[in-house]
């Protein structure tokens, strides 16, 4: 999402030197992105690696820091880099004491996180920005997926069954009736992807004999790249909240996105949620008793029935207006 508002400054301003500090993984995804260079730094864990952190930039300006990220781990980084200007996040999403750190601010919008990233260039520029996507796929990534995935019938569903909380994933059982009926009605294949989590690893395997001549597993078996270029191969996503959703954004393939815990329209596919399942509303008047158009900014339904709300039902009519459109 952060690659959006990147992409969209150097659109801004064209002759801007940008350093962009981000840990291995990401750096993983978005080594190639043109005019950025990285500093690939791991998450600090010890005073130690504080200490590190404040020495390697000591001797090192910059004009601005967008300061785009807002936890406290994080935020302690931000008197290491020296700028006359640091724009943070508005007082509302500053999260712990990122304010402290910033002497600029974006101005607050209930709207999607890519929105939020946005203003920080629009800010900093005055300019509106604009989403411009761009991950730096290579031809090996690219032939790789192909070549994985030429077996499998079509039209090709991409299933990333499991996010990073338990409490946005659907129910196992579900997926499972899913797949076979999809199978059964539409005679596609289903390429399987996620993390390399035993349990996760577990849940794919057993997803993947369901319909053993329709599907490949994938799970914990692709790098970053590899992800977003089975991805861009796929008819079709279909995953609850996790980073595949942004990464088939990126590669412009249709999401259908399983939302309950959080609004689609703050985390879902940016500006492109109409295949979306979203009982974010149904979840806050069942489990919190409010009116979800009352609730603060941020507001998440941590309740363990927030995704039995959605029904294979549910997932098997917008799969139908997904590959009906294809047809």
């Amino acid at each position: 999402m952060v690659a959006a508002a990147v992409n969209a400054l150097r659109s801004a301003i064209p002759n801007a030197s940008i350093t962009w500090i981000t840990s291995p993984l990401a750096h993983s995804l978005l080594k190639g992105l043109e005019g950025v260079e990285f500093i690939v730094v791991d998450k600090p864990r010890t005073l130690s690696d504080y200490r590190t952190f404040y020495r390697r930039f000591a001797n090192q300006h910059f004009d601005v820091v967008l300061a785009m990220q807002a936890n406290l781990r994080i935020n302690l980084l931000y008197p290491a880099l020296r700028a006359p200007v640091k724009i943070g996040f508005d007082r509302t999403r500053a999260r712990e004491l990122q304010w402290l750190f910033c002497n600029q601010r974006i101005p607050f919008s209930d709207s999607h996180l890519v929105d939020s990233f946005l203003a920080f260039v629009s800010t900093l520029t005055g300019k509106p920005a604009n989403a411009e996507w761009g991950i730096p796929l290579t031809a090996p990534d690219l032939s790789w997926s192909k070549e994985q995935l030429a077996t499998l019938p079509r039209p090709l569903v991409a299933l990333h069954p499991v996010s990073s909380k338990q409490e946005r994933n659907w129910l196992p059982s579900r997926y499972t009736k899913l797949i076979s009926q999809a199978v059964k009605y539409f005679d596609c294949g289903f390429v399987i992807t996620g993390g390399n989590n035993a349990d996760e690893r577990a849940l794919c395997e057993k997803l993947a004999q369901i319909a053993p001549r329709h599907t490949l597993n994938l799970c914990g078996r692709t790098t970053p790249k590899q992800l977003a270029a089975v991805l861009q191969e796929a008819d079709v996503l279909i995953a609850p909240d996790t980073a595949a959703v942004h990464l088939a954004r990126a590669v412009n393939t249709p999401v259908i996105g399983l939302y309950a815990v959080a609004p689609s329209r703050l985390t879902g596919p940016y500006q492109q949620t109409d295949y979306c399942i979203d009982r974010y509303p149904e979840a806050a008047r069942e489990f919190l008793g409010k009116d979800p158009d009352s609730l603060p900014w941020n507001t998440r339904v941590h309740h363990p029935g927030a995704m039995a709300l959605i029904e294979v039902e549910d997932v098997m009519q917008q799969l139908t207006r997904v590959l009906g459109s294809l047809a």
